[in-house]
């Protein structure tokens, strides 16, 4: 029988709280100890990736507590429950299935009758149909001219996640003339968003995605009139320009406005909807179906891995009771993803909702208030332009940051000049490898100015290229350490209640119902 205790109940947690501060990684990244730990404590990801942890505070004595946590906790069985379409979104009733949009699973998925993998399946073939008839000109505008860009309307996870996956692979797309069309989005309901995509495409030939799995999300909606307004203006009749992604029982399915609907459901929350119809019909359009395939094949095989119960064989395990560890043990409060990749520009802001959503939480399943921390400030930015941002403050400010790099050995595009005998690709990988390794042991200095006092854990996910695939396996791979965070905390990681209290009184305020202090400021900005 699984049981679900929170994290403060367990006997493992309680001997964990008595290894605090117990590797010096100063020390062991030091000399031939520092070398052996780089090549021993690391783990094969998919698609080549490899998850290494030589410079985080642990050492077997830790791993072996973290390992006797996952067993008392059941969490690979938790997982398994998941998988199989047990009700996990305990807020909301739900089963949570994004990563059976993968299609890892082979068996059915029935939730009231219904096979959600064979929906999901369909769905997606929809919009790979839809995107192969808009490639040949099968579907055309009004004049029958082909469309050659993509516009997505929707905000959150029907933003973040399918943007950061078009940035990651826009360059390679053309590098490999596999661009089919270019992609842009509208989310903020501020009118400068949309006005400034719309004044930088041709109208005639875009497509629009309006993207609400409700069909009531005030912002998506108030930018699709913006959009249809700009239509008419110019002439174009709004309905052979518009495609709907949203349920089956939303106000978006139904009419004729649309030239389709490609349907999602509640059992793959917004910022896990990469891997359905949110990111299957943008980046089916974008790039071709062949290529999102790869992106979910990629994903599928790190769900797969993610079933080890061997912790030293599961990356995204480890990388998640590493990172409770660190938050709950070593008491860090914020976690910084830096990939030294351009590509991976707007990863850290997908993330930044992926996790901060899920487990910024401090209610139990039962909505019991919990007595320990749990999700962390998530925050990142390119290297090498963090280094100049705010490095100086994760290298010499008073809190210690846990950092997860990415880096890839190949660049995406294949251009690269020699400068000074090196390469900007090889001197990208050299900045950082001198970070992990001045962040771990530091630097003494008679100046206190010039003192670095080391000690800042990191790990890096090395890949040979960033490809379709290995980005659906890093996608995976922080989905899963989130998922398997939340189960270790005993929290709802699937719900998000915390993003509707600002909703309600913002409607207020447009309604003029207001008083006191809400009032003064609606004043304030004239609404």
């Amino acid at each position: 029988m699984i049981e679900w205790k929170n994290l403060d109940s367990l006997a493992s947690y309680k001997e964990l709280l008595k290894l605090k501060d117990h590797v010096d990684i100063r020390k062991a990244m030091t000399g031939e100890e520092g070398a052996n730990r780089v090549m021993n404590y690391q783990v094969p990801m998919a698609a080549g990736l490899s998850y290494n942890y030589a410079a985080k505070q642990v050492d077997e004595k830790v791993l072996t507590v973290l390992s006797d946590l996952v067993k008392e906790h059941q969490l690979i069985d938790k997982y398994i429950q998941l998988l199989n379409g047990t009700i996990i979104n305990t807020g909301e009733e739900r089963s949570v299935l994004h990563q059976l949009a993968r299609r890892q699973q082979k068996k059915k998925v029935l939730i009231n009758g219904v096979d959600k993998r064979e929906f999901y399946l369909s769905q997606q073939q929809k919009a790979a149909n839809f995107a192969n008839q808009v490639h040949s000109g099968e579907i055309t505008n009004k004049a029958g001219e082909k469309f050659h860009t993509v516009v997505q309307i929707g905000i959150g996870g029907s933003d973040l996640g399918p943007r950061a996956l078009y940035v990651a692979l826009e360059n390679w797309a053309k590098a490999n003339h596999l661009l089919k069309m270019e992609a842009k989005f509208i989310s903020n309901v501020d009118p400068d968003d949309a006005a400034a995509v719309l004044k930088s495409v041709d109208l005639a030939h875009t497509l629009f995605i309006v993207v609400s799995k409700s069909g009531t999300t005030l912002e998506t909606l108030t930018n699709e009139a913006f959009v249809k307004n700009a239509l008419k203006e110019a002439g174009l009749n709004p309905k052979n320009h518009m495609v709907a992604v949203t349920s089956e029982t939303s106000p978006l399915a139904k009419g004729d406005d649309y030239l389709i609907s490609v349907f999602m459901d509640g059992f793959i929350g917004g910022r896990y909807s990469s891997s359905s119809a949110v990111g299957g019909v943008v980046l089916s359009l974008a790039f071709g179906p062949k290529v999102y395939e790869e992106i979910l094949e990629g994903g599928a095989e790190e769900d797969a891995i993610a079933l080890n119960e061997d912790i030293t064989k599961n990356p995204d395990l480890l990388d998640a009771l590493i990172g409770v560890y660190e938050r709950n043990v070593q008491g860090y409060p914020q976690t910084a993803v830096l990939p030294y990749s351009q590509a991976l520009s707007r990863f850290p802001a997908h993330l930044q909702q992926c996790d901060m959503e899920s487990n910024g939480k401090s209610v139990n399943r039962y909505g019991e208030p919990i007595s320990y921390v749990t999700g962390p400030i998530l925050f990142g930015e390119p290297g090498t332009n963090g280094q100049h941002s705010f490095y100086q403050l994760l290298h010499q400010g008073t809190d210690i940051v846990p950092l997860q790099f990415v880096g890839f050995k190949n660049n995406q595009i294949g251009m690269d000049v020699e400068i000074e005998g090196s390469s900007s690709q090889k001197k990208l990988c050299a900045n950082v490898v001198a970070q992990i390794i001045a962040f771990a042991c530091g630097k003494d200095d008679e100046n206190p100015n010039k003192k670095f006092e080391g000690g800042r854990p990191s790990s890096i996910i090395i890949g040979n290229q960033l490809t379709p695939k290995s980005l659906g396996a890093l996608l995976a791979h922080f989905e899963n350490k989130i998922m398997f965070q939340g189960f270790i905390w005993n929290i709802n990681s699937f719900d998000q209640e915390g993003v509707q209290l600002g909703k309600v009184l913002a409607k207020k305020v447009l309604a003029h119902q207001t008083d006191g202090a809400l009032k003064a400021f609606s004043d304030l900005l004239e609404i």
